[in-house]
């Protein structure tokens, strides 16, 4: 990383060209719609990542639902078969 100087005061822009603008519509997620939040599936993000295993989120995003035990069970064999 390069040291450069920044003159005092400097305030950096902020861009608001695509502002309120949709990228893309996914049934996987879901971005600001009630401020800063984001959603996977319908699940709020840090109610997951609070609650959940990285196997079950990711069962969740391929999948579209949450795994019962069975189901987070086979995907966790699954998974650990494709590791090697």
């Amino acid at each position: 990383m390069t040291d450069t100087a920044v003159a005092p005061g400097f305030k950096p822009k902020k861009s608001v060209a695509l502002s309120g603008t949709a990228a893309g519509n996914t049934a996987l997620c879901t971005v600001g719609r009630t401020g800063n939040d984001l959603h996977y599936r319908g699940y709020d993000i840090l109610d997951v990542a609070t609650a959940c295993e990285f196997e079950e989120i990711a069962h969740l995003l391929v999948h579209g639902k949450l795994p019962n035990r069975a189901e987070l069970a086979a995907y966790k064999t699954k998974l650990k078969a494709l590791r090697g």
